[in-house]
């Protein structure tokens, strides 16, 4: 069947409406359907700001993020801190499994190569890890940062915990340590300094095997309609095969722009016909829509994505209705600076629009006001 060619301004309008940055008509985090997929913590608080770009009031810094407990901050997609529906933890566990050595080595990024060369093989090690990380948390319930990584490096075989130069010192790896931590059942104690860990209540224990993607590539492609299997599996921090080999059903072909993607089924007349604008936004760093592998749609010119997506320290970006109109980064003083890098000349009703969204981030910052300084 030939695919369903789609316009690429009504997909990223869509995308904005279901990511809640049309409307700011929630009142709870958990109301949020960016939850569904998780909403990534990095640099730390940035969640704040991301949930508070869609809400009706932000969050001040003492709001508990969580919801009552309806969600929870785990490690997951990418070793990266995520807010995710606590009802959804088990299924993110058992995704977070490495299905084999080629999927756990893919899934190590940068650091796979400092393993491989110390003989470690993959989907042992996660186990072996993970069942660490688990027997710490029973010995001691509430475990830091520091204490958690020493600990589970005297649990654990040496070839696992490789030399790292600058800590001059050998530790379990990192992001072995990260993609290990939830199927252990470890959660993130929010807005804690030092990072603070505890124990899961009630968790079952270490999945029995790889958990099914196909659930989460329908969220994902309900955020991100017109995405592809390998954005999901790239979203996901996966080897490609663990989502190609068993797609989910009822996804259609599709093109935006001419790039190959799919949206599902019952998405594909909305799709076809959103045209709705958000107003002006200060999203942060991490924020939901940023997550989309296919960057291209959001923020079409390359030097502006470069200078968005960094290696290192990326800052925020300032969304005019559906245009990528700058990024920003903030000073935090007395009281809170913004400081904006337009893409373009701001027209009045933008610059008062960019007053008001800084002063929301304000609040998020415990900050009795903000300025905005234009480059």
């Amino acid at each position: 069947m030939t695919p369903v060619a789609l316009d690429p301004q009504a997909v990223l309008a869509h995308r904005l409406a279901v990511h809640g940055l049309t409307w700011r008509t929630a009142s709870r985090v958990d109301e949020l359907a960016v939850c569904d997929l998780g909403v990534q913590d990095t640099p730390p608080g940035a969640l704040r700001a991301a949930v508070s770009a869609r809400l009706a009031v932000p969050l001040p810094p003492a709001a508990d993020v969580t919801a009552g407990g309806a969600l929870t901050l785990v490690w997951s997609f990418r070793g990266a801190p995520h807010l995710h529906r606590s009802a959804d933890l088990p299924l993110l566990a058992a995704v977070g499994r490495p299905r084999d050595d080629a999927d756990a080595m893919a899934r190590l990024a940068w650091q796979r190569r400092r393993l491989a060369e110390a003989g470690v093989t993959g989907e042992g090690a996660y186990r072996e890890v993970a069942e660490a990380v688990a027997a710490v948390l029973a010995a001691e319930g509430t475990v830091t940062k520091s204490r958690l990584s020493a600990q589970v490096t005297t649990r654990i075989r040496p070839a696992l915990a490789p030399f790292c130069r600058p800590c001059d010192t050998r530790h379990v790896s990192e992001q072995l340590l990260r993609l290990a931590a939830l199927p252990a059942g470890m959660r993130l104690v929010p807005d804690s300094r030092p990072l603070t860990f505890e124990a899961i209540p009630g968790w079952a224990g270490l999945p029995a095997a790889t958990g099914p993607t196909a659930p989460l590539q329908r969220t994902y492609l309900r955020l991100f309609p017109g995405g592809s299997l390998a954005d999901v599996a790239d979203f996901l921090g996966v080897a490609k095969p663990v989502v190609a080999d068993a797609p989910a059903a009822d996804l259609v072909d599709v093109t935006v722009g001419g790039r190959p993607g799919l949206v599902r089924a019952e998405d594909l007349d909305t799709v076809r016909a959103d045209a709705p604008e958000p107003g002006l936004r200060l999203l942060a760093p991490s924020d939901p829509v940023l997550q989309g592998r296919d960057r291209a749609l959001l923020v079409p010119d390359p030097d502006h994505r470069s200078r968005l997506w960094r290696p290192l320290g990326s800052p925020g970006l300032l969304l005019a209705g559906t245009e990528a109109a700058g990024v920003w980064r903030p000073r935090q003083k007395r009281t809170l600076e913004i400081g904006v890098t337009a893409f373009r000349r701001l027209t009045r009703a933008e610059r008062t629009a960019l007053e008001e969204e800084a002063q929301r981030l304000a609040v998020v910052r415990g900050k009795a006001e903000a300025t905005v300084t234009l480059a």
